[in-house]
């Protein structure tokens, strides 16, 4: 249950990052709120995971899938260039995370 937690926290990692954007240095009401709430979700999530996984890994778990949605959904939306490279390296920082849950 705790990865579950995690990865689904992680994921709320990505939300707050693009609600942050959405603000417009905090002038924006409903993105500040949708900011507020995933990050608090995202980092409760964190915390309740560390109750039994390691430290280091749970971290690198949470970020990883954070930044690794964050930048797919700049990809999708077009925020930012898709390129075959991009996606490798994506999916070397997924392999890697898979392989720290493997190992502890």
């Amino acid at each position: 249950m705790p990865w579950i937690v995690l990865i689904v926290s992680g994921s709320f990692e990505a939300v707050w990052a693009n609600a942050l954007d959405r603000t417009q240095g905090f002038t924006r009401p409903l993105p500040i709120i949708v900011f507020l709430v995933a990050m608090t979700a995202s980092v409760t999530g964190l915390g309740y995971a560390l109750r039994t996984l390691p430290t280091g890994t749970a971290y690198a778990v949470w970020t990883a899938v954070g930044a690794s949605l964050t930048v797919v959904y700049a990809m999708i939306t077009g925020t930012e260039p898709f390129s075959v490279a991009r996606v490798l390296l994506l999916a070397g920082i997924v392999g890697c995370v898979i392989g720290l849950k493997a190992l502890s």
